[in-house]
């Protein structure tokens, strides 16, 4: 499944000046889609038998089949990424060997990659089911929009222009119907999927009271749960608190977001934060 969040600095990797311009992009903007994934000892994904359950909340713990389910992971954005190049491949491979070698039993990773380099969703509703077998981001969505006639005159305007959620609402729904290539269930039903995460650390800037991205939140949320109401579900934040907080993160605080009410939505289950220790 999709878990925490990576941001420019993190994970670098060999690839040409292109795709690297593209990667600063989404970093910051992933409409994502996290997934966490369970992994087998061989370092594949695990083939959860029929009986086996999801992983569910109960109080303050992770639960699996109604056992304490302690989560070690690790995160790797690049899977789908680096995947789409067959002689890559094998660096998949040796990720989950060492991963379990290590004792982790959860993969997070990006689960989109619109427009541009290697992509996933080449236009709105338009797939690659070969990448599926990459990433982009709220400003691909917003340039879609654009090109369609939309009055857009902020990358924020993701959380609030209809065209725009139009388009993140077909994407939710087209990565959980798809059927997984891998063990023939469709990824809403698939065990071996922890959680999905909403997005890759949103940010508002044009309205730090943080009502705008509650309410994306509070949308996105309901709509992702009316399809799939086994997997957790969390947003993705990095912790920053609101502008009633100022004393915690004082130059930080303007971003949109509240970490607080944002994870008391209903249907989000978890809550996570990304921290980067040379940042801030």
């Amino acid at each position: 499944m999709q878990y925490y969040n990576t941001k420019e600095g993190h994970d670098r990797r060999q690839q040409t000046e292109e795709a690297k311009q593209e990667e600063r992009k989404m970093k910051r903007w992933g409409v994502v889609f996290f997934v966490l994934l369970l992994i087998q000892s061989r370092g594949i994904l695990k083939p959860v038998e029929a009986e086996d359950g999801f992983v569910k909340t109960r109080g303050l713990q992770l639960v699996l089949n109604g056992v304490p389910y302690y989560a070690h992971g690790f995160n790797a954005y690049w899977l789908m990424y680096v995947a789409t190049d067959p002689s890559q491949r094998d660096k998949i491979l040796s990720a989950f060997q060492e991963a379990t070698k290590h004792g982790l039993s959860i993969a997070r990773t990006w689960a989109f990659s619109d427009g541009g380099y290697r992509p996933l969703q080449s236009s709105p509703g338009s797939y690659n089911e070969q990448t599926f077998q990459n990433f982009g981001g709220r400003k691909q969505y917003v340039d879609w929009a654009r090109s369609q006639g939309q009055s857009i005159t902020s990358e924020d305007d993701f959380y609030t222009n209809s065209v725009v959620k139009d388009f993140y609402r077909n994407h939710i729904k087209t990565v959980l119907t798809r059927t997984n290539s891998l063990t023939g269930v469709a990824y809403k039903d698939e065990p071996t999927i922890m959680a999905w995460e909403l997005m890759n650390e949103p940010r508002c800037t044009s309205d730090p009271s943080g009502k705008t991205i509650q309410a994306w939140i509070t949308e996105m949320a309901s709509y992702l749960k009316s399809i799939d109401g086994n997997h957790l579900l969390e947003v993705g934040l990095e912790g920053f608190y609101g502008a009633s907080k100022q004393q915690t993160n004082p130059n930080y605080f303007q971003v949109g977001t509240d970490f607080i009410a944002n994870n008391q939505i209903p249907g989000i289950d978890f809550a996570t934060v990304h921290s980067y220790p040379d940042q801030w």
